[in-house]
């Protein structure tokens, strides 16, 4: 794997399983980039940690990979892109098929759901690292668009500012408009420029952005079953009560409402 310096890589070794009467372990890892890869599925094989270079192609583990996982499913490419697969059977006895024993026969149930789940619960791990990989690239994309554009933006905002406060306020809308927030005048008399709404849509978006990247991560974590504990920042006194309970999206609060006993003058 130092070699190859994959981009991601998740690895799992099985429980013990039993096949005519002798133990076996599989252990598998799957990588996605890295060097020396073509694009596709690339199948590493290995017996008792051994590799096996000869006639892959009835192999259990080079048909479960190629034949029985959806690679889809964990968001990956087959095609497209360079996938790493290596799994070793560990075993006091190994089943080689033929002469050579240079492969592991497609004909074992026992060996093809231990092969199979192996690379199922990397591929479940590597999806995870995928999605997050997908939303940070696309986070930071998101936050490149919106900061393009807030030269213009603020430009043309601040050419309409400036034709409204060079008229008289017309209409009640416009006249509780300014009284309410004073804008036109601060444009007026200069307190408020082009660089002011720039350095404000700008902090705006950085605080979106990271509203943005926090929500998804609370759902994600919800939604993959992560665990949810209370926390409690306990004052000096126990003697306390606790108003409704405020929800965001990121937690529940509860706001201490008052105080009883002996601390509650202190």
């Amino acid at each position: 794997m130092k070699e190859l310096r994959p981009d991601l890589i998740a690895t799992y070794a099985g429980d013990v399983r039993v096949f005519e009467g002798h133990a076996f372990i599989v252990e598998a890892a799957v990588s996605i980039g890295g060097r020396e890869l073509k694009p596709g599925i690339n199948v590493y094989r290995f017996a008792n940690r051994i590799p096996l270079l000869f006639e892959g192609g009835s192999d259990v583990i080079t048909r479960t990979a190629l034949k029985r996982i959806n690679w889809a499913s964990y968001k990956i490419n087959q095609t497209s892109d360079k996938v790493g697969v290596f799994v070793s059977i560990i075993s006091s006895k190994i089943p080689f098929k033929g002469a050579g024993k240079e492969y592991i026969g497609d004909d074992i149930e026992e060996m093809v759901a231990a092969v199979k789940q192996a690379i199922q619960q990397c591929g479940a791990q590597l999806r995870v690292k995928i999605i997050r990989v997908l939303a940070l690239r696309e986070q930071q994309q998101r936050k490149r668009n919106l900061t393009r554009y807030i030269p213009d933006a603020a430009a043309a905002i601040f050419t309409v500012l400036e034709k409204m406060a060079g008229t008289q306020p017309k209409g009640p809308k416009r006249r509780k408009l300014q009284q309410q927030h004073d804008i036109l005048s601060k444009v007026q008399h200069k307190e408020i420029s082009q660089a002011t709404l720039e350095r404000k849509l700008a902090e705006y978006v950085e605080r979106f952005d990271t509203d943005m990247a926090l929500e998804y991560q609370v759902s994600q974590g919800l939604a993959a079953g992560a665990a949810k504990d209370s926390v409690w920042l306990v004052p000096v006194t126990a003697n306390h009560s606790y108003g409704p309970e405020l929800h965001s999206n990121a937690c529940v609060v509860q706001l201490i409402q008052g105080f009883h006993g002996s601390h509650a003058e202190q």
